[in-house]
């Protein structure tokens, strides 16, 4: 209570409602011995005062007695007008329970190296910092230690960045965990079991055994297969059907002219446009619009989608003469047609160049020389040419036809020189690549002579002679029994009679292919017209040798090829082209060109590409050392490919086709394997008839010039210079 000094120094009107009194300020002296003293005189002196007042107010003694914070005052409200009480505002650092306790960081469980590099370890209750607490080196740390004997009972807090002092509990704690003991001090490790299932009603309900399972609890039950047999007999039989989903779904309608662009569709177009009234619509038109009486009944006549126009233009007095409309109905449903119907994607056109597409080729009058023209002509009236071959030297050439006669001739002049005769008609003619000798082998029925021309050196005849007929033939090889040698000797020899022939196994047919190795010591024949399948035979002249590589071969074989370089053998069947080694005996690859029937091919003098061609029109360029498949397919022809051959020297092959037609390319191959092959075509020549369905049946390049010598169905032998 307030005694009657400050009774009478308060003011009530001094302050507003809202005023508040100080805390009235504590005296730290006011425990002192003297104090008391002093109190106990002024009890006495104002004891008799005290005395009155306890009588008149009990209540409020007892409040001033036990009330220790600030005291309330009584003002009256300027809103209500009454009486009410005011209490002075608490401070915000202020603590009932203790206001001597510091604030405390609150920044909660963080990494407190993040304040290393500031003044503050954080932040209060009020967001105001703390500011780090003055800290001391190890040896004042150890001084403390060695002055404060209760030093070892605290630990650092580092949330304050301050020792703390540990209470009993702690330290008891701590020392029960040195002592290897339970933590907690009211743990007893020895107190008395309890017996939880002793007794009446407190028997053992759970089966804790470590009995085996028993034999049922993983075999299935029978019973259980049953009710599942027939859930899923019933689920067969129709009897039993799944739930079928609910649709909810509606038909919904999108506006398909609508101007909202879908996100993941291109805009869509705008709705193509009604046309535009003529003059023919309007309801007073000019005269020329008008019909006449022979210009409607035609109008009518015709069908709609015929008519000119929808309508017969009409000539009306005014505006409000003007009946309705009777196609009004038909031209509204057009109009939808054409809505529904417009395209709703516009089509990017490319604007490309046709001609930027096409790779840029040299000029072929910068690839010359190569043919270009028809020089001279050899006939063969009686049947077709179906072969030709060149002399290593370039100076003569042979041809055969079907009617048996062989024909040899001069390149240059075209003078036949020596015609032979023979029974059947001749397959394949192949001038031996050696130049020290002079012969040329041809395949006739089931035979194989070996021709020496007239008028051959005196040195080159000898040889020829030491080759075909020694003097003492080399001991007798193990050579297949069916292929015979033989020879006429070098005295009864005569030029219109062959040196050597070689008889074939009967019904092998007619030798459709020679081709000799490149030192002309071995040939190869293939015969593919007989009834036996094994028609490829390799023969050696100066062992007198044969024999038949592939004792059993898949497909038909079309055609052989020796490597020029390697102990290569190319074949090719019907669809494939398989290349064996012949020294290691095994095969290497298989080349797959992708034709229906292979009908010819041909190798690089550089051995590192391969031509072939087929009767469905496909040239096909292999590279042996990259893929399987044909690095390009070409198709220049409109008929059969017959022929194809690489020139010996020039970068030039050509291919020879039903058509009539002869293909000339330009095929430069370079040294350096990153470089593809320059393949240009150069020329057409044209000058063979077609006869019975046939054209040019074979080519070869004469070995020293650029020149083309061809075999036709029309019976003629072309020469073709530059």
């Amino acid at each position: 209570m307030l005694t009657d000094d400050e009774d009478d120094e308060y003011d009530p009107d001094a302050e507003s409602d809202g005023g508040v009194d100080e805390f009235p300020e504590i005296d730290a002296d006011s425990d002192s011995d003297e104090d008391e003293g002093e109190e106990d005189e002024d009890f006495s002196g104002e004891e008799d005062e005290e005395d009155e007042e306890e009588s008149s107010s009990e209540d409020s003694e007892l409040e001033s007695d036990y009330h220790v914070g600030p005291r309330a005052k009584t003002v009256i409200s300027g809103i209500t007008g009454q009486p009410k009480k005011v209490y002075p505002e608490i401070e915000p650092d202020y603590d009932s329970d203790s206001s001597t306790e510091e604030a405390t960081n609150r920044v909660g469980n963080v990494p407190m190296h993040w304040y290393d590099d500031m003044p503050h370890i954080g932040y209060d209750v009020n967001g105001k910092k703390v500011l780090r607490p003055a800290t001391s080196d190890e040896l004042d740390k150890f001084l403390a230690t060695v002055d404060d004997p209760d030093s070892w009972t605290t630990a650092f807090d580092k949330t304050s960045q301050q020792e703390k002092p540990l209470t009993s509990e702690e330290l008891d704690i701590i020392r029960r965990l040195y002592a290897g003991e339970n933590p907690d001090a009211e743990y007893d490790p020895y107190e008395p079991m309890v017996e939880w299932f002793t007794g009446k009603g407190k028997e053992e309900v759970m089966p804790l055994s470590a009995a085996p399972e028993p034999k049922r609890r993983w075999i299935r039950s029978k019973w259980e297969k049953q009710k599942i047999m027939k859930i899923v007999r019933a689920i067969r039989a129709g009897r039993i059907v799944p739930n079928k989903p609910k649709t909810t779904s509606k038909f919904e309608f999108y506006s398909i002219w609508s101007s909202e662009a879908s996100t993941s569709a291109p805009p869509a177009l705008p709705a193509p446009k009604t046309a535009l009234p003529t003059n023919a619509e309007s309801y007073n038109p000019p005269e020329e619009y008008l019909l006449t009486e022979e210009e409607k009944k035609e109008w009518e006549e015709k069908d709609p989608e015929d008519r000119e126009r929808d309508f017969v233009p009409q000539k009306y007095a005014s505006l409000r003469h003007v009946p309705a409309y009777d196609r009004f109905i038909q031209e509204r449903f057009s109009r939808q047609l054409d809505l529904y119907l417009a395209p709703r994607v516009q089509r990017k056109k490319l604007n490309i160049d046709p001609s930027s597409l096409i790779p840029k080729l040299p000029s072929p009058s910068s690839l010359k020389p190569f043919p270009n023209y028809q020089s001279l002509k050899v006939s063969h009236p009686k049947g077709r040419a179906r072969c030709v071959s060149v002399s290593p030297d370039g100076a003569w050439g042979v041809s055969g036809d079907e009617d048996g006669v062989v024909s040899l001739w001069e390149v240059n002049v075209g003078c036949e020189i020596k015609r032979w005769k023979f029974e059947g008609k001749i397959g394949s003619i192949e001038w031996c690549p050696r130049q020290d000798i002079s012969c040329f082998a041809v395949g006739i029925e089931e035979t194989i002579h070996i021709l020496v021309p007239p008028n051959v050196d005196s040195a080159i005849l000898s040889q020829t002679q030491a080759l075909l007929v020694p003097a003492t033939l080399a001991p007798a090889a193990s050579t297949h029994p069916s292929v015979k040698w033989s020879s006429t000797s070098a005295s009864s020899w005569s030029v219109d009679k062959p040196m050597l022939s070689l008889t074939l196994p009967q019904s092998s047919g007619v030798p459709t292919q020679l081709h000799w190795h490149r030192k002309g010591d071995y040939f190869a024949s293939v015969s593919t017209g007989g009834a036996s399948q094994n028609g490829v035979w390799v023969h050696q002249l100066s062992k007198r040798h044969s024999q038949a590589p592939f004792k059993k071969i898949k497909g038909s074989v079309q055609a052989v090829l020796f490597h020029p370089t390697q102990p290569h053998f190319f074949v090719a069947t019907q669809q494939y082209v398989r290349l064996y080694n012949l020294a290691e005996q095994k095969l290497v690859k298989t080349l797959m060109p992708g034709i229906r029937w292979i009908s010819c091919m041909d190798v690089h003098p550089s051995g590192d590409h391969l031509i072939v061609g087929g009767y469905d029109r496909k040239l096909c360029w292999f590279d042996l050392e990259l893929s399987e498949k044909p690095y390009k397919v070409m198709k220049y022809h409109s008929r059969a490919i017959r022929s194809l051959h690489f020139h010996p020297t020039y970068p030039l092959f050509a291919s020879a086709s039903d058509d009539g037609s002869i293909q000339i390319f330009h095929s430069r191959v370079y040294n350096d394997l990153m470089t593809d092959p320059l393949i240009v075509p150069l020329k057409i020549l044209r000058g063979h008839q077609v006869t019975d369905g046939l054209g040019v049946l074979q080519v070869k390049w004469v070995p020293k010039q650029p020149w083309l010598a061809s075999a036709a169905a029309d019976g003629t032998v072309a020469v073709w210079c530059s």
